[in-house]
């Protein structure tokens, strides 16, 4: 073997001497002058990190460890016009009165009385029927301390002739008044779905369907119960359920 295989991958030439020099990285010979520092990103500007390495061992600097830089923020600007969705949110249902006419354009103009709800709410046009496009397989998390996807431990579920369907369970069931539940596999497929309950006892609670119910047991082994959330319509509280 030739002495000049030694030297790796550096080029030998008596005419033009260059300095031989091993990559930190490999280990192989080069040439000084082929070897480069290694520069990573530290914050929001690159770093030496005081390593020379060949052109194979040179990486790309790492943008993971790059700073997120935020751009400013817009600059605001004077008497801004916005959206009123609060208003275009609600429904103004009104009593119907006799129109008028404008003794200046002669314009028919109508009448009526807004009217509200006992908590001072304007009525919002009420969605018929129960939701739709929810799965009872994906639900969320409830507040307070009632934990995702809890199974409620029921013990009977009994309709009593009208919309109304209580729920007794074997301990606490850790619900308040307002609390979404998902239920299904009763007997009667009109009481499964998502509801908003209302709460009577610390182990009892009831939920109202959109139709009557023939009074007697609805629960079966496959009846399950769990605690679920899922979006209202703009300010209510409850899931809408009224229509047939």
């Amino acid at each position: 073997m030739a002495y000049a295989s030694r030297s790796g991958r550096a080029s030998t030439s008596t005419r033009t001497p260059r300095a031989f020099a091993v990559c930190d990285r490999c280990g192989i010979w080069y040439n000084h002058d082929q070897l480069s520092w290694q520069f990573d990103w530290a914050g929001a500007s690159l770093i030496n990190k005081r390593i020379l390495v060949c052109r194979p061992c040179t990486d790309v600097p790492q943008n993971q460890l790059r700073s997120i830089v935020l751009p400013a923020d817009p600059v605001p600007i004077k008497n801004p016009r916005v959206e009123l969705y609060v208003a275009d949110e609600t429904g103004y249902t009104t009593t119907t009165q006799p129109s008028i006419t404008s003794p200046t354009t002669g314009i028919p103009i109508p009448q009526g009385v807004p009217v509200v709800t006992q908590d001072g709410k304007y009525v919002s046009p009420q969605p018929i029927g129960i939701p739709t496009g929810l799965d009872a397989d994906a639900v969320m998390p409830l507040y307070q301390n009632v934990t995702y996807g809890a199974l409620l431990p029921v013990l009977s579920v009994i309709a009593n002739g009208t919309t109304v369907i209580t729920v007794t369970c074997s301990s606490a069931h850790n619900l308040v008044t307002n609390s979404q539940i998902s239920v299904e596999g009763l007997s009667n497929t009109s009481a499964n779905g998502f509801y908003s309950v209302t709460v009577t006892t610390a182990t009892a609670f009831t939920y109202e369907v959109s139709q009557i119910i023939t009074s007697g047991s609805l629960q079966q082994v496959s009846t399950r119960i769990i605690t679920a959330i899922v979006g209202l319509p703009y300010d209510f509280t409850q899931i809408p359920q009224t229509g047939a």
